[in-house]
């Protein structure tokens, strides 16, 4: 069995810098290059493959192993899972039930503004980011703010903003189910640990959303709505997280959220309707607002494909069925750790045939029958997604064979054993790593599988609760997305700022500071008073 080396190069801090290598090398490529993500990541995984086996000294054969089960898994535990997700949302635009969906929802709020943008920047985001992600709900919310009065910069921020709290199970769970991946943590404690974060996180940006859209006396007048918003998302995310998993964490919290705002505009409205600004709205203006024209059986419509895919998913993945745990094909190769005596990193590969990707599959089947989609539109969906897909798809497959390399090569070691020489304060550093990986890949899958086991290993060295560190590598994530190019030239995709993604960050980019503050405190908070909130459940 290869063995790790510590401190291949005899001195500690530099070892570090040779093993940042790879990570400078991806924000250089991204960021200073602006070279297309698959790309990146492919001359990042090779660099970092020469590094292993140069300076680290790991085997040819075994190291090519890791990256070859790396590789699979990002296929077949993340590709397989956002390719059948984008395949339904399409599948809605194409039949037209997002549209009719998208029309009741828009009905629903009254001219205010404020209103409009808790249903839809934050409700309806979520659920967006639920199903797709990868910045689709700033592409289809941006322009309904657009409609609503607001400049499509401040729009576009707003989109933004309001899209934070529900990036850490985007795209169904794939976040969640790459860092369970890479660290090897229960799925399921690993969906909980992050969702009771997310749960705190998700208090604040409706507040901001208020402020921004309507300024401090707007906010004020207007409180119930991010009280209600708020806590009408966590009550749907929070337990779906803990004794659900990752899949549906968004969708349901969207879900909830709307009904919970739908009965509070029953019984309570703001005293006075505003515009973008604080302006308040004439009654001309109100009496302008447009009836959606659907039938009853129409809404049903709209909401039919997001019914099918709560269903299918809730009983093919919750804890009760044993279909995510049917293992058809198990590879392995281990590596002796440098860390721990006795221990060993492990590069696992399991074909489970019924992972979540595949209930999303069996969702995605039974829409098609029931909207009786033709084969010409089959083959145009096909054809669509694929050329949305295939460059994500090659990302999942080099990130995850690059992860994959850096874990079992020893390189995570050495840098955990570096970054934990700084103790306790690294509490301070874990969100922030997050923070500037989602800014290098665009992806918060790409940045837990990049940095999660990293994380659970200097948390491992400095004792902290197992999760604590993970956890918030994946939530600093989130809170970088405003700032992510790759995310931005997607959200940008609708408005006048295609390919002036530089402007649109810039504009973002002080309230993402603001939330990562907040997430450190929140960090610092639960590793002081409340540390079995991210520790493993007992046997």
């Amino acid at each position: 069995m290869f063995t790790q080396i510590l401190n291949p190069t005899g001195n500690l801090f530099l070892t570090l810098l040779v093993a940042l290598v790879p990570v400078a090398l991806l924000l250089f490529l991204l960021a200073g290059l602006r070279m297309t993500a698959w790309l990146a990541v492919l001359i990042g995984s090779i660099v970092t493959f020469l590094l292993a086996i140069w300076v680290w000294k790991m085997p040819l054969y075994e190291g090519a192993q890791a990256y070859l089960y790396g590789s699979a898994t990002g296929v077949w535990n993340v590709d397989w899972i956002t390719f059948w997700g984008v395949m339904l949302f399409n599948t809605m635009v194409m039949t037209g039930s997002f549209d009719k969906l998208r029309r009741w929802l828009i009905q629903q709020g009254t001219r205010d503004v404020r209103v409009q943008t808790i249903l839809f920047a934050w409700a309806f985001g979520a659920l967006l980011e639920g199903l797709v992600g990868f910045g689709y709900p700033w592409a289809f919310v941006a322009p309904i703010l657009i409609t609503l009065g607001i400049p499509a910069l401040d729009a576009i921020r707003v989109a933004a903003i309001a899209n934070n709290a529900p990036v850490s199970y985007g795209a169904l769970g794939a976040p969640i189910i790459a860092l369970a991946a890479v660290t090897g943590m229960p799925l399921l404690a690993l969906a909980g640990s992050v969702g009771k974060i997310v749960a705190i996180l998700a208090l604040l940006p409706p507040w901001i959303l208020l402020y921004l859209v309507s300024g401090r006396q707007g906010m004020k007048e207007a409180w119930p709505l991010a009280v209600v918003g708020s806590l009408g998302y966590i009550a749907g995310q929070l337990p779906t997280s803990i004794y659900l998993g990752p899949y549906l964490p968004d969708v349901i919290g969207a879900i909830v959220c709307f009904a919970c705002l739908m009965l509070l505009l029953q019984v309570w409205r703001p005293a006075r309707t505003l515009g973008y600004g604080g302006v308040p709205v004439t009654a001309a203006q109100e009496a302008q607002a447009e009836g959606h024209g659907l039938t009853v059986g129409q809404v049903l419509q709209g909401w039919l494909p997001i019914a099918i895919l709560i269903l299918v998913v809730v009983v093919w993945t919750g804890p009760w069925s044993k279909l995510p745990g049917i293992i058809g094909l198990h590879l392995q190769v281990n590596a002796a750790s440098s860390l721990a005596a006795g221990a060993t990193i492990a590069a696992v590969f399991n074909w489970t045939p019924f992972v979540g990707g595949s209930a999303i599959l069996a969702s995605w089947i039974v829409v098609v029958v029931l909207f009786r989609v033709s084969g010409a539109q089959l083959a145009e969906l096909f054809h669509k997604t694929w050329s949305q897909m295939w460059g994500a798809c090659l990302v999942g497959v080099f990130i995850f064979g690059l992860a994959y390399v850096f874990n079992f090569s020893g390189m995570a070691g050495s840098m955990a054993s570096a970054f934990s020489k700084m103790g306790v304060a690294f509490i301070i550093v874990s969100p922030l790593l997050g923070f500037i990986g989602v800014a290098l890949s665009g992806s918060n899958t790409s940045t837990n599988a990049m940095f999660g086991k990293f994380q659970a290993l200097v948390g491992q060295l400095l004792g902290f609760p197992v999760m604590l560190l993970p956890t918030l590598n994946s939530v600093g994530s989130e809170i970088g997305k405003p700032i992510a190019p790759q995310t931005a030239s997607v959200g940008v995709s609708t408005s006048e700022f295609v390919r002036n993604e530089g402007e649109v960050i810039r504009h973002n980019f002080g309230w993402t500071l603001v939330l990562l503050v907040y997430l450190v405190l929140i960090g610092v908070a639960c590793y002081l008073f409340f540390p079995g909130i991210a520790d493993l459940p007992k046997a």
